[in-house]
Protein backbone atom coordinates (compact mmCIF):
# COMPACT_ATOMS: atom_id res chain seq x y z
CA UNK A 1 0.00 0.00 0.00
CA UNK A 2 1.44 3.03 -0.82
CA UNK A 3 2.08 6.07 1.16
CA UNK A 4 2.31 10.02 0.13
CA UNK A 5 5.19 11.37 2.11
CA UNK A 6 4.49 13.50 5.09
CA UNK A 7 6.42 16.28 5.64
CA UNK A 8 7.19 17.03 9.63
CA UNK A 9 9.16 20.52 10.54
CA UNK A 10 11.47 19.89 13.92
CA UNK A 11 8.76 21.25 15.92
CA UNK A 12 6.38 18.42 14.47
CA UNK A 13 8.92 15.47 14.59
CA UNK A 14 9.64 16.49 18.50
CA UNK A 15 5.60 16.57 19.38
CA UNK A 16 5.31 13.19 17.27
CA UNK A 17 8.27 11.64 19.74
CA UNK A 18 6.81 13.32 22.69
CA UNK A 19 3.21 12.30 22.43
CA UNK A 20 4.25 8.85 21.42
CA UNK A 21 6.62 8.72 24.20
CA UNK A 22 3.85 9.31 26.30
CA UNK A 23 1.58 6.69 25.34
CA UNK A 24 4.19 4.24 25.57
CA UNK A 25 4.93 5.20 29.49
CA UNK A 26 0.63 4.86 29.50
CA UNK A 27 0.92 1.56 28.56
CA UNK A 28 3.48 0.39 30.66
CA UNK A 29 1.21 2.05 33.78
CA UNK A 30 -1.61 -0.04 32.00
CA UNK A 31 0.79 -2.99 31.75
CA UNK A 32 1.29 -3.15 35.23
CA UNK A 33 -2.76 -2.66 36.38
CA UNK A 34 -2.81 -5.72 34.04
CA UNK A 35 -0.52 -7.77 35.85
CA UNK A 36 -1.31 -6.57 39.17
CA UNK A 37 -4.96 -8.14 38.48
CA UNK A 38 -3.66 -10.88 37.24
CA UNK A 39 -2.00 -11.75 40.64
CA UNK A 40 -5.14 -10.37 42.96
CA UNK A 41 -7.55 -13.01 40.52
CA UNK A 42 -5.16 -15.58 40.93
CA UNK A 43 -5.18 -14.69 44.59
CA UNK A 44 -8.79 -14.40 44.85
CA UNK A 45 -9.28 -18.25 43.17
CA UNK A 46 -6.68 -19.55 45.62
CA UNK A 47 -8.66 -18.38 48.73
CA UNK A 48 -11.72 -20.60 47.42
CA UNK A 49 -10.19 -23.43 45.94
CA UNK A 50 -11.97 -25.64 48.54
CA UNK A 51 -15.15 -24.25 47.06
CA UNK A 52 -13.98 -25.40 43.64
CA UNK A 53 -13.12 -28.85 44.74
CA UNK A 54 -9.26 -27.58 43.87
CA UNK A 55 -10.47 -27.66 39.79
CA UNK A 56 -10.22 -24.02 39.29
CA UNK A 57 -8.40 -22.93 36.22
CA UNK A 58 -5.69 -20.58 36.46
CA UNK A 59 -5.59 -20.21 32.58
CA UNK A 60 -6.62 -16.32 33.09
CA UNK A 61 -5.00 -15.62 35.71
CA UNK A 62 -1.65 -16.94 34.26
CA UNK A 63 -2.47 -14.87 30.73
CA UNK A 64 -3.02 -11.83 32.63
CA UNK A 65 0.27 -11.08 34.57
CA UNK A 66 1.93 -13.10 31.17
CA UNK A 67 0.17 -10.10 29.08
CA UNK A 68 0.60 -7.69 32.08
CA UNK A 69 4.74 -8.23 31.83
CA UNK A 70 5.25 -8.15 28.30
CA UNK A 71 2.68 -5.05 27.97
CA UNK A 72 5.31 -3.67 30.25
CA UNK A 73 8.74 -4.67 28.65
CA UNK A 74 7.38 -3.94 25.39
CA UNK A 75 6.25 -0.45 25.51
CA UNK A 76 9.43 0.45 28.33
CA UNK A 77 11.55 -0.75 25.29
CA UNK A 78 9.41 1.45 22.68
CA UNK A 79 9.63 4.72 25.11
CA UNK A 80 13.04 4.05 24.96
CA UNK A 81 13.57 3.99 21.22
CA UNK A 82 11.36 7.09 20.78
CA UNK A 83 13.46 8.89 23.64
CA UNK A 84 16.24 8.32 21.48
CA UNK A 85 14.70 9.08 18.16
CA UNK A 86 15.35 12.70 17.95
CA UNK A 87 19.14 12.33 18.47
CA UNK A 88 19.87 10.49 14.79
CA UNK A 89 23.10 9.30 16.32
CA UNK A 90 21.26 7.25 18.76
CA UNK A 91 18.34 6.40 16.60
CA UNK A 92 20.94 4.21 13.78
CA UNK A 93 21.37 1.97 16.46
CA UNK A 94 17.27 1.13 17.22
CA UNK A 95 16.78 1.39 12.89
CA UNK A 96 17.17 -2.23 12.27
CA UNK A 97 15.07 -3.17 15.13
CA UNK A 98 12.21 -1.62 14.06
CA UNK A 99 10.49 -3.74 11.52
CA UNK A 100 10.64 -6.56 14.05
CA UNK A 101 9.51 -4.40 16.91
CA UNK A 102 6.33 -3.58 14.95
CA UNK A 103 6.06 -7.15 13.80
CA UNK A 104 6.53 -8.14 17.84
CA UNK A 105 3.31 -5.13 18.67
CA UNK A 106 1.36 -6.62 15.97
CA UNK A 107 1.57 -10.28 17.64
CA UNK A 108 0.92 -8.72 21.03
CA UNK A 109 -2.12 -7.11 20.07
CA UNK A 110 -3.56 -11.18 18.84
CA UNK A 111 -2.69 -12.29 22.50
CA UNK A 112 -4.56 -9.22 24.19
CA UNK A 113 -7.71 -10.08 21.87
CA UNK A 114 -7.39 -13.83 22.85
CA UNK A 115 -6.80 -12.75 26.64
CA UNK A 116 -9.65 -10.47 26.52
CA UNK A 117 -11.71 -13.48 24.58
CA UNK A 118 -10.89 -15.92 27.68
CA UNK A 119 -11.73 -13.25 30.22
CA UNK A 120 -15.69 -13.38 28.92
CA UNK A 121 -15.99 -17.21 28.10
CA UNK A 122 -14.22 -18.66 30.92
CA UNK A 123 -17.10 -17.13 32.95
CA UNK A 124 -18.79 -20.38 32.51
CA UNK A 125 -16.55 -22.65 33.29
CA UNK A 126 -16.20 -20.66 36.86
CA UNK A 127 -20.35 -21.04 37.19
CA UNK A 128 -20.11 -24.75 36.96
CA UNK A 129 -16.86 -25.38 39.05
CA UNK A 130 -18.55 -23.01 41.82
CA UNK A 131 -21.70 -25.32 41.25
CA UNK A 132 -19.91 -28.60 41.95
CA UNK A 133 -17.66 -27.26 44.41
CA UNK A 134 -20.63 -25.49 47.23
CA UNK A 135 -22.01 -28.94 46.46
CA UNK A 136 -19.51 -31.12 48.03
CA UNK A 137 -18.41 -28.42 50.53
CA UNK A 138 -21.59 -28.33 51.76
CA UNK A 139 -21.54 -32.49 52.01
CA UNK A 140 -18.13 -31.98 53.92
CA UNK A 141 -19.16 -29.29 56.31
CA UNK A 142 -19.22 -31.07 58.73
CA UNK A 143 -16.46 -33.17 58.49
CA UNK A 144 -13.78 -31.27 60.83
CA UNK A 145 -11.57 -34.50 61.68
CA UNK A 146 -11.24 -35.47 58.13
CA UNK A 147 -7.75 -34.86 56.41
CA UNK A 148 -8.19 -32.61 53.32
CA UNK A 149 -11.60 -31.43 54.87
CA UNK A 150 -10.64 -29.44 58.08
CA UNK A 151 -10.85 -26.50 57.09
CA UNK A 152 -14.42 -26.57 55.10
CA UNK A 153 -16.50 -25.54 57.96
CA UNK A 154 -14.32 -22.47 58.41
CA UNK A 155 -14.09 -22.10 54.49
CA UNK A 156 -17.56 -21.85 54.02
CA UNK A 157 -18.54 -20.22 56.98
CA UNK A 158 -16.64 -17.48 56.15
CA UNK A 159 -17.73 -16.94 52.53
CA UNK A 160 -21.62 -16.91 53.46
CA UNK A 161 -20.49 -14.31 55.51
CA UNK A 162 -18.25 -12.19 53.54
CA UNK A 163 -21.19 -12.54 50.51
CA UNK A 164 -23.87 -12.35 52.60
CA UNK A 165 -25.06 -15.83 51.12
CA UNK A 166 -26.18 -19.39 52.15
CA UNK A 167 -26.27 -22.54 50.52
CA UNK A 168 -25.64 -23.76 47.28
CA UNK A 169 -28.62 -22.37 45.61
CA UNK A 170 -30.41 -21.08 48.51
CA UNK A 171 -30.79 -21.67 52.23
CA UNK A 172 -32.93 -25.03 51.66
CA UNK A 173 -29.66 -26.69 50.47
CA UNK A 174 -28.62 -27.31 54.49
CA UNK A 175 -31.86 -28.94 54.60
CA UNK A 176 -30.52 -31.84 52.41
CA UNK A 177 -27.46 -32.96 54.08
CA UNK A 178 -26.37 -33.55 57.49
CA UNK A 179 -23.85 -30.62 58.56
CA UNK A 180 -23.61 -32.01 61.82
CA UNK A 181 -21.21 -34.27 63.19
CA UNK A 182 -22.04 -37.43 64.79
CA UNK A 183 -19.40 -36.65 67.47
CA UNK A 184 -21.64 -33.50 68.55
CA UNK A 185 -25.41 -35.70 68.44
CA UNK A 186 -26.25 -37.14 71.49
CA UNK A 187 -27.65 -40.39 70.30
CA UNK A 188 -29.39 -41.49 73.61
CA UNK A 189 -31.89 -38.47 73.18
CA UNK A 190 -34.93 -40.23 71.50
CA UNK A 191 -35.49 -37.31 69.24
CA UNK A 192 -32.43 -37.59 67.22
CA UNK A 193 -32.38 -41.43 67.36
CA UNK A 194 -35.93 -41.02 65.48
CA UNK A 195 -34.56 -38.67 63.03
CA UNK A 196 -31.38 -40.72 62.31
CA UNK A 197 -33.42 -44.15 62.10
CA UNK A 198 -36.58 -42.36 60.19
CA UNK A 199 -34.26 -41.66 56.83
CA UNK A 200 -33.06 -44.08 54.69
CA UNK A 201 -28.94 -43.33 54.79
CA UNK A 202 -28.70 -43.06 58.36
CA UNK A 203 -28.35 -39.32 58.34
CA UNK A 204 -29.27 -36.30 60.82
CA UNK A 205 -31.36 -33.97 58.93
CA UNK A 206 -33.66 -31.16 59.46
CA UNK A 207 -34.48 -27.74 58.90
CA UNK A 208 -31.82 -25.91 59.89
CA UNK A 209 -29.11 -23.81 58.64
CA UNK A 210 -25.49 -23.03 59.96
CA UNK A 211 -25.13 -19.78 62.12
CA UNK A 212 -23.14 -18.21 59.14
CA UNK A 213 -26.86 -17.72 57.30
CA UNK A 214 -27.80 -15.66 59.96
CA UNK A 215 -28.38 -11.69 58.87
CA UNK A 216 -27.12 -9.32 61.61
CA UNK A 217 -29.52 -6.34 60.34
CA UNK A 218 -32.82 -8.59 61.35
CA UNK A 219 -34.14 -6.61 64.59
CA UNK A 220 -35.11 -9.78 65.54
CA UNK A 221 -32.53 -13.09 67.04
CA UNK A 222 -31.56 -15.00 64.19
CA UNK A 223 -33.87 -18.77 63.64
CA UNK A 224 -30.99 -20.85 62.48
CA UNK A 225 -33.59 -24.45 63.60
CA UNK A 226 -36.80 -25.46 63.12
CA UNK A 227 -37.33 -22.98 60.03
CA UNK A 228 -40.08 -24.66 58.59
CA UNK A 229 -41.89 -25.19 61.87
CA UNK A 230 -43.67 -22.14 62.83
CA UNK A 231 -45.14 -23.52 65.91
CA UNK A 232 -41.63 -23.54 67.54
CA UNK A 233 -41.18 -19.90 67.46
CA UNK A 234 -43.28 -17.14 68.86
CA UNK A 235 -45.25 -15.25 66.00
CA UNK A 236 -43.46 -16.89 63.04
CA UNK A 237 -44.97 -17.88 59.63
CA UNK A 238 -42.05 -18.74 57.19
CA UNK A 239 -44.21 -18.77 54.70
CA UNK A 240 -45.18 -15.06 54.74
CA UNK A 241 -42.56 -13.32 57.00
CA UNK A 242 -39.18 -12.53 55.56
CA UNK A 243 -36.41 -15.36 57.19
CA UNK A 244 -34.05 -13.32 58.79
CA UNK A 245 -31.47 -15.49 57.45
CA UNK A 246 -29.52 -14.89 53.74
CA UNK A 247 -31.85 -15.97 51.29
CA UNK A 248 -29.88 -16.04 48.39
CA UNK A 249 -27.76 -19.01 46.98
CA UNK A 250 -23.32 -18.56 47.33
CA UNK A 251 -22.92 -20.03 43.86
CA UNK A 252 -24.88 -16.55 42.74
CA UNK A 253 -22.72 -14.31 44.90
CA UNK A 254 -19.52 -15.81 43.99
CA UNK A 255 -20.21 -16.38 40.18
CA UNK A 256 -21.45 -12.57 40.42
CA UNK A 257 -18.30 -11.49 42.42
CA UNK A 258 -16.03 -13.03 40.05
CA UNK A 259 -17.53 -12.30 36.45
CA UNK A 260 -17.86 -8.95 37.34
CA UNK A 261 -13.82 -9.00 37.95
CA UNK A 262 -13.47 -10.85 34.73
CA UNK A 263 -16.17 -8.60 32.81
CA UNK A 264 -13.62 -5.81 34.03
CA UNK A 265 -10.37 -7.22 33.12
CA UNK A 266 -11.54 -8.12 29.69
CA UNK A 267 -12.77 -4.37 29.13
CA UNK A 268 -9.64 -3.12 30.11
CA UNK A 269 -7.47 -5.17 27.80
CA UNK A 270 -10.18 -4.22 24.98
CA UNK A 271 -9.35 -0.61 25.97
CA UNK A 272 -5.35 -1.65 25.91
CA UNK A 273 -5.57 -2.70 22.68
CA UNK A 274 -7.13 0.32 21.22
CA UNK A 275 -4.14 2.17 22.94
CA UNK A 276 -1.83 -0.59 21.44
CA UNK A 277 -3.26 0.06 18.12
CA UNK A 278 -2.84 3.83 18.07
CA UNK A 279 0.56 3.79 19.41
CA UNK A 280 1.40 1.02 16.39
CA UNK A 281 0.32 3.21 14.12
CA UNK A 282 2.11 6.49 15.63
CA UNK A 283 5.31 4.38 15.82
CA UNK A 284 4.44 3.36 12.10
CA UNK A 285 4.00 7.02 10.76
CA UNK A 286 7.96 7.59 12.91
CA UNK A 287 9.69 4.75 11.43
CA UNK A 288 8.41 5.67 7.80
CA UNK A 289 9.41 9.43 8.31
CA UNK A 290 12.91 8.68 10.00
CA UNK A 291 13.64 6.38 6.79
CA UNK A 292 12.82 8.94 4.41
CA UNK A 293 15.08 11.01 6.70
CA UNK A 294 17.83 8.29 6.17
CA UNK A 295 17.46 8.48 2.65
CA UNK A 296 17.49 11.99 2.19
CA UNK A 297 20.81 12.52 4.31
CA UNK A 298 22.21 9.53 2.44
CA UNK A 299 20.90 11.59 -1.10
CA UNK A 300 22.46 14.56 0.13
CA UNK A 301 25.74 13.31 1.20
CA UNK A 302 26.13 11.48 -1.96
CA UNK A 303 25.47 14.62 -3.88
CA UNK A 304 27.83 16.79 -1.83
CA UNK A 305 30.59 13.73 -2.27
CA UNK A 306 29.85 14.30 -6.12
CA UNK A 307 30.04 18.21 -6.21
CA UNK A 308 33.73 18.43 -3.98
CA UNK A 309 34.89 15.18 -6.81
CA UNK A 310 33.89 17.36 -9.33
CA UNK A 311 35.43 20.45 -7.70
CA UNK A 312 38.28 18.50 -6.64
CA UNK A 313 38.99 16.94 -10.45
CA UNK A 314 38.63 20.59 -12.01
CA UNK A 315 41.38 22.13 -9.72
CA UNK A 316 43.62 19.34 -11.15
Amino acid sequence: MPFMPVKFNLQKRVKLAQGLWMLYWLSVIVGIVIFSLGIFFKIELRKRSELMDNNESHLVPNLLILVGALACAINAFGGKVCHDSLDPMKFTKWKPMLKPYLLTCCSFNVLLLLTALLCFLMQFAVYLTLAEGLKNGIKFYKDTDTPGRCFMKRTLDMTQIEFRCCGNNNYRDWFEVQWISNRYLDMSNDEVKDRVFSNVEGKFLMDSVPFSCCNPGSPRPCIQHHLTNNSAHYDYDHRTEELNIWTHGCREALFSYYSSMMNSMGALIIITILLELEVLSLERTQEKFFSFKSRSSQQHSSSKLTSELKHTTLIA
